[in-house]
């Protein structure tokens, strides 16, 4: 779901840029996009309520990046059981004039998966970004 309509309290709010200013500290060209997801029915019924999404655009295509534009999601649990909401992990996707070009998850193994990679050091830059905002949502 679009991050401009998850920060419904202080605290959200608070995380949410908190996000946004740790990539832009490793990604200082980046620009943010609080709501990535258009408003039409076909896109919202595809949207994720138990997620935060930032997209971050650069300002021109890199052979680094192998993208354009940047997905950021922030995925959490929502346990009826325990009646708890948790943060599960962050879906990364870069996107090209081609689509999604490459997608990285700590869901699972936190390797970049797709045809076009982009360069190890950005990959490093990307996963300490992501052990960063762990750090900011599960205090």
């Amino acid at each position: 779901m679009n991050a401009a309509e998850q920060a419904k309290s202080v605290q959200i709010a608070s995380k949410i840029a908190t996000a946004v200013n740790l990539f832009k500290e490793q990604f200082p060209d980046a620009k943010a996009d609080l709501k990535p997801w258009r408003n039409d029915p076909d896109t919202q019924e595809m949207v994720d309520p138990d997620s935060i999404d930032i997209g971050f655009h650069l300002p021109g295509w890199s052979p680094r990046y192998q993208g354009r534009s940047i997905l950021v999601q922030i995925r959490f649990y929502q346990d009826p059981v325990e009646k708890s909401y948790r943060l599960i992990g962050l879906e990364i996707a870069a996107f090209n004039h081609k689509g999604e070009a490459w997608r990285l998850s700590t869901v699972e193994n936190w390797r970049i998966v797709g045809d076009s990679p982009p360069a190890d050091d950005i990959i490093e830059r990307l996963k300490l970004f992501c052990r960063q905002v762990f750090e900011v949502f599960l205090d």
